[in-house]
């Protein structure tokens, strides 16, 4: 009877154990299940959000580069690609490959966008290059002969812009209300008959030996390791063009309001950026705020 009382003790007291440890066990399981989401959470809340934009790699690039340490306070990261032509950054926004893009301003884009039947339209006007007159084998406006060679940019806006420009200088006359759609068309007087060769913009610093003058885009000319000081004649601050041509960030229809593209303009617009700008490029990039 005493070894069998002993052996139901034992059984209980076993039994009690296991159940002791299963208890643990599930009690353990069950705190880890509901510390993995919390921790889950916290990751997803502090991982930075990524905005692709495409850019020219001057002065768009490098103005990027400075606005991505300030994006990163507001919990963005940003990623830049660089193209180095007009046509690729637009198709590539177009195809959903980039959140954005900052290289060109907005008649650029009224023409892309009627050309190529995309809605790309403008989420902030950043900053303006001034176009500049620079010298080829003709080093001096005043020693510009009769039959000169101008290279002009090929596509429609920024040859008007450098028609403009030339203009300006008292070197052709353009049709009354020509403005920022003019063309050589329009030219109504050229006294110094003036022959004008379009070139693919960013081929125009190339083309300065072989011409007399170029008009050049300002982040082409920069890129070429050209000055405005070296400008035989620029833009004025106050020009048409100046209150035309500034370089936008463009996103696809819709995605204007997006928090992110909201956040990365708010950088770009800001007194750091500004500032940043006049330091670094010394006139040849203005802010446009």
């Amino acid at each position: 009877m005493k070894k069998l009382l002993s052996a139901i003790l034992i059984a209980a007291l076993s039994a009690s154990v296991f159940a002791g440890c299963a208890n643990s066990a599930t009690a353990s399981s069950a705190a880890a299940s509901s510390a993995a989401p919390a921790s889950s959470e916290a990751g997803s809340t502090a991982a930075a959000k990524k905005i692709v934009i495409g850019a020219s790699p001057t002065p768009h690039a490098i103005i990027l580069k400075e606005a991505a340490k300030l994006l990163k306070d507001k919990g963005y990261d940003l990623e830049i690609k660089e193209f180095s032509d007009y046509v690729l950054p637009n198709k590539a926004l177009d195809s959903k490959d980039l959140d954005a893009n900052y290289f060109q301003h907005q008649p650029y884009l009224d023409e892309f966008n009627k050309e190529n039947g995309t809605k790309i339209v403008s989420a902030g006007s950043i900053h303006y290059e001034p176009f500049g007159i620079y010298a080829g084998k003709t080093k001096a406006l005043a020693d510009l002969k009769e039959g000169a060679t101008i290279a002009v940019p090929n596509d429609t806006s920024n040859e008007a812009r450098a028609l403009l420009l030339l203009q300006d200088q008292g070197l052709i006359k353009l049709k009354d209300g020509a403005g920022i759609t003019a063309t050589q068309k329009d030219i109504a007087e050229n006294p110094k008959k003036l022959k004008f060769t379009e070139i693919e913009a960013a081929q125009l610093v190339r083309t300065l030996p072989d011409v007399d003058l170029a008009v050049i885009n300002g982040n082409y000319a920069l890129e070429g390791n050209l000055k405005v000081s070296d400008a035989l004649a620029v833009e004025a601050n106050d020009s048409l063009a100046a209150a035309t041509y500034a370089n936008i960030i463009a996103v696809r229809e819709g995605d204007e309001n997006r928090e992110d593209i909201k956040a990365l303009v708010e950088v770009l617009e800001s007194e750091e950026i500004k500032t940043f700008i006049t330091d670094t490029f010394k006139g040849a990039v203005v802010p446009v705020k």
